[in-house]
């Protein structure tokens, strides 16, 4: 295609990320409308995705799934039940009353959540008991005598398959797996011989290592990407909003966006109350997400020209968006390049309107 490596290379090699963005800004001009999605592209994958780095190889870490505590709650219920083999309805009261933390052992043994769970107490008994009593149970807060004998009702009509009776096809029971496939014998059998290691595998294959704890962190992992770029603009004096579900009948009124949900950031003029640009944080670590999560920007697009051509940004982070032909190029046509990684965050403060705005201080 005639014109692109040329224009590409210029791209690459501009001298700061403004003289980049006129470049960009030059793509319709240059070429024609069949050509845009490839221009787009090659951009994408010559200057923004070396920039963009996996976020999948960690996790946000809790106390509460540390290993130790959970080994300690094992041992007390494996010894108060003699390995397992006094688990009656009676017995399992006595021993939820004198050591609470073992409600967590026999969750987790049923594959319920703190909150199924306790809907299920909700199924045997009257009156159920609600998550937050689950918890405090777990933690170590004796039950009253309602609460165990409501605990020990749902873990054994669950364990028995009583409650939850399998053969209804195609579903299966929770219980249905290789450490309760038979109930408390199962499970005593584990507690006497081990798990074996292909048993952990395959729970891991359906069940995911950290599944429950990325599900319970999720709104953190949000945050990876919007935490750094308030601190910048913290640390800047740059005025800025972080929008959320609260203020964005705020955000509308005083800004006259009609957008929703509203950008993740709003920067504007703390002299005039005048709105100066919009940013979007976005994190996908899969092809497909990326895609997906790439189209919220060209309807920001039409909203930033609406208002009179508003700089529009975005922050990206995951692997996801080395998908250039549908996912990265064309957030970097509807932003005109203004595309940032953590890795280049510090280089949005070089970007127009955000110098004129950073707070000055005066030389020492």
């Amino acid at each position: 295609m005639a014109g692109s490596p040329d224009l590409v290379d210029r791209v690459a090699t501009a001298v700061s990320w403004n003289a980049r963005v006129t470049l960009i800004r030059r793509v319709p001009e240059v070429f024609g409308q069949a050509s845009h999605q490839q221009v787009y592209a090659e951009i994408a994958e010559r200057v923004y995705v070396p920039s963009l780095t996996p976020d999948f190889g960690y996790v946000h870490w809790r106390e509460e799934y540390e290993l130790e505590p959970l080994q300690a709650a094992y041992g007390v219920a494996e010894t108060a039940t003699d390995s397992f083999s006094r688990v009656a309805p009676a017995d399992l009261v006595g021993v939820l009353h004198d050591h609470p933390t073992t409600l967590r052992i026999f969750r987790l043994m049923l594959g319920l959540t703190t909150g199924e769970f306790a809907e299920a107490t909700g199924l045997v008994t009257v009156k159920g008991i609600g998550k937050s009593t689950v918890g405090s149970i777990e933690a170590g807060s004796c039950p009253t005598v309602a609460q165990a004998d409501a605990c020990a009702a749902a873990i054994h009509r669950l364990m028995t398959g009583d409650l939850f009776p399998p053969g209804i096809s195609p579903l299966r029971t929770k219980i249905e797996k290789p450490d309760t496939a038979l109930g408390w014998d199962s499970i005593r059998r584990y507690a006497r011989e081990g798990v074996p290691l292909p048993v952990l595998l395959h729970q891991r294959h359906y069940g995911g290592a950290f599944r429950q704890l990325l599900d319970a962190t999720s709104s953190l992992r949000g945050d990876l990407i919007e935490d750094p770029v308030e601190e910048l603009f913290r640390q800047a004096g740059i005025p800025f909003l972080r929008t959320g579900s609260h203020n964005q009948s705020d955000i509308e009124r005083r800004f006259g966006l009609t957008v929703r949900p509203a950008p993740d950031f709003i920067v504007y003029d703390d002299r005039t109350d005048g709105l100066k640009a919009m940013l979007e944080c976005k994190g996908a670590n899969d092809g497909g997400t990326a895609r997906d999560k790439a189209a919220r920007f060209k309807n920001l697009r039409t909203e930033a020209n609406r208002l009179g051509g508003v700089p529009l940004f975005a922050i990206l982070g995951g692997v996801g968006w080395r998908r250039t032909g549908d996912a990265l190029g064309p957030v970097v046509r509807d932003t005109d390049g203004r595309v940032f990684t953590i890795a280049t965050l510090p280089d949005l403060l070089t970007v127009e309107p955000l110098p004129d705005l950073a707070e000055r201080i005066p030389p020492a």
